[in-house]
């Protein structure tokens, strides 16, 4: 009897502490997922990055999408839509706009999944050397973290960056680590295409 009477308060005191955690807004791990894509809202998309498009309530609309060569995205009912060179907000926008002619009131999202058209370099003695997606904002002291920080005998004070002119030349931008860790010169921002070499 005594053994009954105990299951029954283990189990009352189970499905308690269940709905405590719903009522604190508890999410079973499997349903929880990312809020944000980690891309700056104001990135703006390029040939190669990969869309996740999402259309509320309309599965054979939300489907991943590559941003072809031309700049343009294929999807059913719309045909082709000029992606590159807008924002994911202004995409949702021209989508729900296309989508309207077809769907009461279409909510749309557009998320960048994966950055292709914009990245920077990483050469030299780093522990991470390559190619690295461009996000967001980041400086050099950044950039240089997501390296993995630095070999033994690397020359942390002759670091440079090559980088792309108007003209189409390239340009050499010193950076002294040392000093910019310290505070006393400036960790500029990298850009798109930038080639940062640790000698």
């Amino acid at each position: 009897m005594k053994n009954k009477f105990l299951c029954i308060a283990v189990v009352a005191l189970l499905a308690v502490g269940t709905v405590a955690a719903q009522d604190k807004g508890a999410v079973p791990a499997e349903m929880a997922k990312p809020s944000a894509s980690g891309v700056d809202p104001n990135y703006v998309i390029g040939a190669e990055d990969v869309l996740s498009i999402s259309v509320w309530k309309e599965p054979d609309l939300t489907r991943n999408v590559p941003v072809r060569p031309d700049g343009k995205i294929s999807l059913p009912l719309i045909d082709e839509v000029k992606a590159a060179g807008l924002t994911p907000k202004q995409l949702e926008k021209e989508l729900t706009t296309r989508f309207a002619h077809y769907i009461a009131a279409p909510q749309v999202s557009v998320i960048v999944s994966d950055v292709r058209s914009q990245t920077f370099s990483i050469v030299g003695e780093v522990n991470r050397p390559g190619a690295y997606p461009l996000r967001q904002k980041i400086t050099m002291l950044e950039a240089l973290a997501a390296a993995g920080g630095f070999k033994d005998f690397a020359k942390t004070k002759k670091i440079y960056v090559l980088r792309s002119n108007a003209d189409g030349t390239k340009g050499k931008l010193p950076f002294n680590y040392d000093k910019a860790l310290k505070g006393e010169s400036t960790s500029f921002e990298v850009l798109a295409h930038d080639t940062i070499v640790v000698p």
